[in-house]
């Protein structure tokens, strides 16, 4: 109403309004309530954490980050302000590319892992896949391991091709970092790739039982894969890299500063992968 005023009268707008002059200057001299005040501030505090997500944290996430913060709220009344604050999280824009080449005559290890037992502890159980993102330049491709006890990418490789180099790398750097003891699964694909001699080779040495998937079931590795769909509904569907190497600096800052540290997991009582590690030392 205080807009309208500007161009007509305040008379002309009660009588249209059918409410009474006293009535419009008490409410408009009117404090905010308590509740009211609660949701300015509460409001305030939401608009924080969900730039501090990257504008990635739904509803669900937002109310877990805000009772981390000492703010007694409930899913609802979040829910409530963010839709009325037009804060979202995840985007939604699909493409798929082909990065499984399970044609070929390697070696097919059984799928072990839907046998195996829930992960007690880091580095029982490794999973591992390749994914794809676009940039101005072309394809840039991801290879990842992730643990599957704490949610927690603990290697990963970019580059131009699909080679085994690829994955290779990406394990490389898992084994390397977190030096696993024996008994340790790893779970994959039937790609090529992790078929490959040389990749079973580096498995083998390091005392690595390897697990795969059944033809054509991506769900055998539903947790990578959910991972990927982190990745690129917070990250990569929001941005348009110019370059490959532009996509490889924001991939490894979201992985290693953001998503390891910050996010917030559902899965992990709403801890980052480190600290959810961390609770058990």
């Amino acid at each position: 109403m205080n807009a309208l005023a500007r161009e007509h009268s305040v008379t002309d707008l009660c009588a249209t309004l059918e409410v009474s002059r006293s009535g419009y200057y008490a409410w408009a001299g009117r404090k905010p309530g308590t509740r009211d005040q609660t949701n300015l501030q509460l409001a305030g505090e939401i608009e924080v954490l969900f730039q501090a997500s990257r504008e990635s944290y739904g509803s669900p996430r937002m109310t877990a980050a805000l009772r981390q913060s000492g703010h007694g709220c409930n899913h609802k009344r979040v829910e409530r302000l963010m839709r009325q604050q037009g804060l979202r999280g995840r985007l939604r824009r699909r493409y798929r590319v082909v990065t499984t080449d399970s044609r070929h005559d390697q070696p097919i290890a059984p799928n072990r892992l839907a046998e195996a037992p829930p992960c007690t502890a880091p580095d029982q159980v490794w999973l591992t896949d390749i994914t794809y993102v676009p940039t101005d330049e072309g394809w840039l491709y991801l290879a990842g391991v992730l643990d599957r006890y704490s949610r927690r990418p603990v290697g990963w490789a970019m580059g131009e091709s699909l080679a085994t180099t690829l994955p290779l790398a990406a394990i490389e750097m898992a084994l390397e970092q977190r030096r696993p003891g024996k008994g340790l699964l790893h779970h994959s694909d039937r790609g090529v790739q992790y078929a490959s001699q040389n990749y079973r080779d580096r498995l083998s040495a390091s005392g690595v039982e390897t697990s795969m998937s059944r033809k054509g079931n991506c769900y055998d590795n539903a947790t990578m894969e959910s991972f990927w769909s982190t990745l690129k509904h917070e990250l990569v569907y929001r941005r348009q890299f110019q370059t490959r190497t532009q996509a490889r600096q924001s991939i490894f800052e979201w992985i290693e500063v953001f998503y390891n540290r910050r996010r917030l997991h559902s899965s992990l009582g709403f801890k980052s992968p480190v600290d959810f590690e961390n609770q058990l030392n």
